[in-house]
């Protein structure tokens, strides 16, 4: 079998002005106010914690609801780490298979469970809905842990 050659990329992040950033304004992928709310309070909860991707020209490949979260937390400077050697078709290609890939995972029920439930029974200064659960969801989930 012949070796496999993987771009294993000298990753750096910087801190970038959010006004210097533009979205791709032809990402498939939509943010609802809901989402953009959810990925805000997680931001505030967690602290930041994973960078914007965007091209040489701060053009974003991956990152526009935390980029819009941002925004909405009136934050000046967020994290981006620059890929600027993917030709425009690479660009357009990796932003949806960012999206699609990780929409593509799935859920250990059992674990899950397990966690929420283990999360539900400590003190925290946050609520399991702002994991980004619906409530409804949470009563179903962990109702079976019963």
């Amino acid at each position: 079998m012949p070796e496999t050659i993987i771009n294993i990329r000298d990753l750096r992040i910087e801190m970038a002005p959010v006004k210097s950033l533009t979205p791709y304004d032809k990402n498939a992928r939509t943010h609802s106010n809901k989402q953009i709310e959810q990925i805000a309070k997680s931001i505030q909860k967690f602290g930041w914690t994973n960078p914007i991707l965007v091209d040489g020209q701060g053009g974003v490949i991956a990152g526009h609801g935390r980029l819009e979260a941002a925004r909405k937390l009136g934050i000046k400077e967020v994290p981006v780490v620059r890929i600027s050697d993917l030709s425009d078709g690479q660009k357009r290609a990796y932003i949806l298979a960012d999206n699609k890939l990780a929409e593509n995972a799935g859920w250990d029920s059992d674990l899950l469970r397990v966690e929420l439930a283990a999360l539900d029974h400590l003190d925290l200064d946050f609520q399991l809905e702002d994991l980004g659960f619906e409530t409804g969801e949470l009563d179903l989930i962990l109702v079976l842990s019963v």
